[in-house]
């Protein structure tokens, strides 16, 4: 796996840890509304997992988990985080600052992302189960 797309991976899960903290301290101090703070409670406590998933993604394929099917498989988990991570948690977002909007309707497509990418990450695991260390499976 490309060193570049690793690297990505990695930056966009600092970046999302990060943005996790902001709002979860903008929810505690600049909002008054106690379902707004409930709802950037909820999408920045999913936002902070996935950033830690993503890194982990990340680091394993950094390490040499990203070759052959087990790399490819490793590829969909990262990108199904990031793209759960832009639609679930930013519809929440967005719903708590503007209110019920068309865009809230992205939230169930970024959740099925979300647990794509867990099941892709598992389909991983079977890979090294089933195959050889050294070949990615």
């Amino acid at each position: 796996m490309s060193r570049r797309i690793t690297g990505l991976w990695l930056v966009l899960a600092a970046l999302s840890g990060g943005v996790a903290v902001a709002t979860g301290a903008y929810a505690s101090h600049g909002l008054g509304d106690p379902r707004a703070v409930e709802l950037f409670r909820i999408a920045g406590q999913y936002q902070m997992w996935h950033a830690l998933g993503l890194g982990g993604v990340a680091a394993l394929a950094r390490f040499g988990a990203g070759e052959g099917r087990a790399g490819w498989l490793l590829a969909v988990a990262g990108w199904c985080f990031v793209a759960g991570t832009v639609l679930f948690c930013g519809a929440l977002y967005l719903l708590a600052i503007q209110g019920p909007s068309p865009l809230g309707a992205v939230a169930p497509v970024g959740g099925i992302a979300f647990m794509v990418g867990w099941l892709a990450l598992a389909g991983v695991g079977v890979r090294w189960m089933a195959g050889p260390a050294r070949n990615g499976g």
